[in-house]
């Protein structure tokens, strides 16, 4: 029998806002799944973690970083995994750090860039990747702080 699970999370690493909003984009290593394509930060949730915890875990794991703001965009993408047969849904995170952050990739990725988020879209392997990351830029990427920003804030 097909379970569902909340087991993964996938997180959009913004710098910037309006004109000069940027997304991180890491390509993945050989050796590894899917080699040479380019994702977001994308992870599994640990025994008795909560999302947001493994969303800043696996930030931190993939490149080093620490959010200044964290936000919970208020989608959950959700796709089969058939090995496990098993449908994995993801809660989706932004997070906002520093224009001068220091990337450091871990043994995942051998490669990141920092691209205008059209750009970004093109460069994602994956069409929820762009789904998400549209969604991203259209409700926090003015980066001026309102009602929204209020109700999907984490930290």
């Amino acid at each position: 029998m097909t379970s569902v699970q909340v087991s993964l999370v996938d997180v959009y690493v913004l710098r910037g806002d309006g004109s000069s909003l940027e997304c991180l984009v890491l390509r993945r290593a050989p050796g590894g799944r899917c080699p040479g394509s380019w994702e977001t930060v994308h992870g599994h949730i640990e025994p008795g973690e909560s999302p947001t915890d493994a969303a800043r875990r696996e930030l931190a794991e993939e490149t080093g970083l620490v959010p200044e703001r964290l936000y919970n965009l208020s989608r959950v993408e959700a796709f089969y995994q058939h090995r496990k047969d098993e449908i994995a849904l993801v809660p989706v995170f932004a997070a906002f750090v520093t224009p001068d952050a220091v990337v450091r990739t871990g043994v995942e990725h051998d490669r990141h860039e920092w691209l205008r988020p059209a750009d970004a879209c093109r460069r994602f392997a994956w069409p929820r990747e762009v789904r998400a990351l549209e969604d991203a830029v259209a409700l926090l990427g003015s980066g001026a702080a309102g009602a929204v920003e209020d109700v999907l804030r984490v930290c």
